[in-house]
């Protein structure tokens, strides 16, 4: 089997996610500075068996896309050309940056560290895949 990548796409960086190959676990991988992420991606999909990379999909409380959905748009067109072969699934992000914070003070991490943003980015990127993982 193959890897599955998950992305919390942010306008200032974006979180990454990884599931093993067996596609059981969501781990965090990275935070990339999203004007890196396009390079990024297509130099660890080059070097790592990836087959689907899932894009988390921000929807306000009454299921409208939020405002930040047409960069995500913008960036999934450029994903496209760049690995056309690549499948691209979307999933409901909503809450998970809450849920990345709180699961932050659930494991015991100081305010200091709380406070990396990075850090909950990539939280939010393993939720994202591990939602999918479950309905997938």
């Amino acid at each position: 089997m193959a890897r599955i990548v998950g992305i919390d796409y942010g306008t200032k960086r974006s979180g990454i996610a990884v599931t093993d190959e067996l596609q059981l676990i969501a781990s965090g991988l990275t935070t990339v500075e999203t004007p890196k992420l396009l390079d990024f991606l297509v130099n660890y999909c080059s070097t790592e068996n990836v087959e689907v990379i899932v894009v988390g999909e921000p929807k306000r409380h009454n299921n409208e896309a939020s405002e930040s959905e047409s960069a995500i748009l913008a960036f999934l067109l450029r994903l496209e050309k760049a690995m056309p072969e690549m499948p691209i699934k979307r999933v409901d992000e909503r809450f998970t940056s809450k849920i990345a914070f709180q699961t932050m003070i659930d494991s015991g991490l100081k305010k200091k560290q709380r406070q990396n943003k990075s850090l909950i980015d990539e939280i939010s990127a393993t939720l994202i895949l591990q939602s999918y993982l479950q309905t997938k």
